[in-house]
């Protein structure tokens, strides 16, 4: 393990006995089984595994968007599984940004204005907002195309867009979900030196899924999941 991720030892994420199953026509078919996961604050974890192994289900769990079918997630000191609808809402816009493999940008609106989106739930005025928008656009080094839509970027551009929206927050967690699956190998390098810098300067923790042995090696640490268990 890198130095970097030994800086900080104390869990951000922990996950005890978490199982996931779907119900269908009377018939239980799981997902997760008996999960047992730590991830330590400021550190960049990769989780592979063959398609349906569990990998996606595990990052919704974490950034709440799924509630587990047994056991209990607590992430950043919350016990997800105790808060309501309404409160996990207002708990992801506060301490998760999203990274997308197919970038989930707004094609009528420019990099700014899709970088600001989640900036909208937060107490900030337009000035306040700007100035947060600006700064992730710098930090992704996109200054010259804030006013450029999607369309007018390459898919490496937009996923840079897609990082400086799931920052511009500024979340203690950022999950990303196939994050270079979509880009050429320059883009795809591009986006893993940013997501390096993002873990290494700003000592944000990264929660990647991936399926590229390439992308998987800038993590600190590869955990793989198989058939719904944790290897």
């Amino acid at each position: 393990m890198s130095e970097a991720a030994q800086v900080s030892v104390a869990p951000i994420v922990r996950l005890r006995d978490v199982s996931k199953a779907y119900f269908r026509a009377g018939m239980r078919l799981p997902v997760l089984e008996h999960v047992d996961l730590e991830i330590a604050e400021g550190s960049f974890i990769a989780f592979m595994g063959p398609s349906g192994s569990g990998k996606s289900t595990l990052l919704n769990l974490i950034s709440g968007l799924d509630r587990p079918t047994e056991g209990v997630v607590e992430v950043a000191g919350r016990d997800l599984g105790r808060l309501s609808d309404g409160e996990l809402a207002e708990w992801r816009a506060a301490n998760v940004g999203f990274i997308f493999q197919l970038y989930n940008l707004i094609p009528v609106l420019t990099a700014a204005e899709n970088v600001e989106l989640p900036l909208l739930l937060a107490p900030l005025n337009r000035a306040e907002r700007r100035r947060h928008v600006a700064a992730a656009l710098d930090l992704v080094g996109l200054s010259p195309r804030v006013h450029h839509r999607p369309t007018q970027l390459s898919g490496g551009e937009q996923q840079r867009v897609a990082i400086a929206r799931a920052i511009v927050t500024d979340p203690r967690l950022i999950i990303a979900d196939e994050p270079t699956g979509d880009l050429d190998r320059k883009g795809a390098e591009q986006v893993l030196d940013m997501l390096q810098e993002l873990h290494r300067a700003l000592r944000r923790t990264i929660v990647m899924v991936t399926h590229d042995p390439h992308a998987a090696e800038r993590a600190d640490l590869v955990r793989h999941l198989e058939k719904g268990r944790l290897l």
